[in-house]
């Protein structure tokens, strides 16, 4: 985590990322309850905010928690990993979701962000397993800059509008962003980037 006035860019970065992207983000403490909810993940679930504050995010998943407190602790352990998993919305439906989550100290607490990678609401197309990368590249500076904009919920089109390029420079500004990050998409490399503070690079 950045320190000094760049941490608190980072966690201001992070902040309003995580409000303003169109990807479903849940923050978990510890105790895998939730700490904070963004609007799309709001959307995707039916629930109200205060519905879920406070509540363990394992109460959501079809068939109870997918692992123990002690697998739970092993994996925050760790800066990163992912799985996919069923939820039942508030209208008793459910969704499979396919999620990277990275663990982070922020504002002096051990959070946890899961990232909606992809969604259906058939679990069978969530069937390909994802792993986290290990890439140690620093991104470059228009890299960082399309990884931000990415983070803020922005499209392809609107990036390219905003930095004055073409969209095919953006998407290879994301691919390559993804490679050196080690993500398998653009949801896997926000949760990366925020996590790790890539975006402050």
């Amino acid at each position: 985590m950045p320190e000094g006035p760049r941490r608190a860019e980072w966690e201001g970065l992070f902040s309003a990322a995580f409000v303003q992207s169109r990807n479903p983000m849940t923050l978990l403490d510890s105790r895998r309850c939730h700490v904070e909810v963004n609007g799309a993940y709001l959307a995707l679930l039916g629930y109200r905010r205060d519905d879920l504050i406070g509540r363990p995010i394992y109460r959501l998943v079809d068939g109870g928690p997918l692992a123990s407190d002690a697998e739970w602790e092993r994996a925050i352990r760790g800066s990163s990993f992912s799985g996919a998993v069923e939820l039942v919305t508030a209208a008793g439906g459910h969704v499979a979701v396919q999620w990277a989550a990275t663990t982070e100290v922020v504002t002096g607490r051990r959070l946890v962000l899961f990232v909606a990678m992809h969604v259906s609401r058939s679990a069978r197309a969530l069937s390909r397993p994802v792993s986290p990368g290990r890439g140690e590249s620093p991104l470059s500076a228009r890299e960082l800059e399309v990884v931000r904009l990415i983070a803020l919920g922005a499209t392809g089109p609107e990036i390219a509008e905003e930095l004055r390029i073409a969209h095919d420079t953006v998407r290879t500004h994301a691919r390559n962003a993804m490679a050196k990050a080690g993500a398998r998409s653009r949801a896997h490399l926000v949760a990366k980037a925020l996590g790790d503070g890539l975006v402050c690079e």
